[in-house]
């Protein structure tokens, strides 16, 4: 079994251990939301994009939000409480913290952060979704979840997330 096999396995018996149910669908490899819109077709449910940034002090944020939610990166900081204008996380941090590669971002993720360095926070216009879809560790598949039980996963991995609003749609 590979690392990321095994890393998805323990992702779904965290979800029945926690009592929460969950529907994935395998597909092709999509990296990014305009090539996943053929995907999302068939899948019911709000479809999201995931932001690894860093602040000047290092500290580290996920932000998740809708796929086609507008974000602010030069005035996010101010939201989310970061320390100074935010940048991308390379993909080298990005696998070493959240054990994922580039393309495969998921809040599904914090299982991998066992230290809890990143700070995750879910855009409000998001959370009025019942069902929300993330990749399960890797690109190859859609798993939709209930929001409610998003929060549960995050909160029993020790990332209790920040619901704000940082997209305009949820100003």
């Amino acid at each position: 079994m590979t690392d990321i096999a095994a890393r998805r396995a323990a992702l779904f018996a965290l979800f029945e251990r926690l009592g929460i149910a969950t529907t994935t669908h395998e597909h092709e490899a999509v990296f990014t939301v305009a090539e996943s819109r053929h995907v999302k077709e068939s899948i019911p449910g709000g479809h999201t994009k995931n932001l690894f940034l860093k602040d000047k002090k290092g500290r580290l944020f996920l932000v998740v939000a809708l796929g086609d939610a507008v974000i602010d990166l030069k005035r996010l900081h101010e939201v989310i409480g970061a320390s100074g204008r935010l940048s991308f996380g390379s993909g080298e941090l990005l696998e070493e913290v959240w054990g994922v590669k580039p393309g495969s971002v998921t809040p599904f993720g914090a299982i991998c952060d066992s230290e809890g360095r990143v700070t995750v926070v879910l855009d409000a216009a998001m959370m009025r979704h019942e069902i929300l879809n993330y990749h399960p560790l890797e690109n190859t598949a859609t798993t939709s979840i209930r929001r409610d039980d998003l929060v549960t996963f995050l909160t029993a991995t020790g990332h209790a997330p920040l619901i704000l609003p940082c997209s305009q749609d949820a100003a």
